[in-house]
């Protein structure tokens, strides 16, 4: 068969590929432009002073400081809570499996205003905590509880299904052979896991930098304290400084899109390690 040819298996596929670059750009890298093209209106000095603010800047730490601990917390937690689901059968194990899809399907407004009603000074939880000295609403903390809750389908819906075409007969091969079972984890099951975990922790980041919704309520908004990186774009855009809110969105995507890209170098190299491995 020639070249030519077997480029023709797929029939339309240059129109499929016309169709997809033209989704693609209307939908993702023209709105992206337009927020570089309109953040270039600034000098250089006056764009420097805008998403260089003290109050911006401390958005940005708690942002993405925020969002990589979550990640990082929800990779740890729903990895367990994927290998509880997998691997045992228990009493309500269906309704578990179902309620990991609540954050998906909640309005974020409505997880914000819930995990308000709970951990606030007078809420459910909070007010067992606040005489013990511990404040959770309206601080970073309450942010990255928001995050948390977001965040936590993503890596359990990405490793799930690793899980379970992992074969079982590879560890009970490892343990035969007088692996101990930190063993078996870290060399059968942890390899193969790895790729999934990364995109799992890359999915729950992008997901948490952008949150707003479920953040705004818990986090009280509270000036170099509890305001995260939308909330200071959307103050800009209410007082019609559509520039400000540009600039500070163009730092975001900037930053968002070097974090995600080392997050796939980290992926990509795992999978060569895997196949080598394998």
């Amino acid at each position: 068969m020639s070249s030519a040819s077997a480029r023709r298996v797929l029939p339309g596929f240059g129109l499929s590929l016309g169709f997809t670059i033209a989704y693609l750009s209307l939908i993702v890298l023209i709105p992206m432009i337009a927020v570089f093209a309109k953040a270039a209106t600034f000098s250089a000095s006056e764009f420097w002073n805008v998403v260089t603010s003290p109050r911006v800047v401390a958005s940005y730490k708690l942002s993405f400081g925020a969002s990589l601990l979550a990640a990082a917390i929800n990779v740890v937690f729903g990895f367990m809570l994927a290998w509880a689901l997998v691997r045992y059968s228990f009493p309500g194990r269906k309704l578990v499996d179902a309620l990991v899809d609540l954050p998906f399907a909640l309005p974020t407004a409505v997880a914000g205003i819930a995990l308000t009603a709970i951990y606030a000074p007078n809420g459910w939880i909070g007010k067992y905590l606040e005489p013990l000295g511990i404040k959770i609403a309206f601080t970073p903390v309450g942010v990255l509880i928001a995050l948390i809750f977001i965040g936590l389908p993503f890596v359990v819906r990405t490793v799930q299904p690793v899980l379970e075409d992992l074969d079982v007969e590879l560890e009970e091969a490892a343990a035969t052979l007088g692996a101990q079972r930190w063993q078996t984890f870290r060399k059968v099951v942890l390899p193969t896991l790895t790729p999934a975990l990364l995109t799992g922790f890359a999915l729950a980041f992008a997901r948490a930098v952008g949150e707003y919704g479920s953040v705004i309520f818990i986090a009280g908004n509270i000036p170099m304290v509890s305001e995260i990186t939308p909330l200071m774009i959307i103050t800009k855009l209410e007082q019609y400084d559509f520039k400000g809110a540009t600039a500070i969105a163009a730092v975001m995507l900037v930053i968002s899109f070097i974090m995600l890209l080392i997050i796939n170098a980290l992926q990509g190299a795992s999978d060569r390690r895997s196949g080598r491995e394998v």
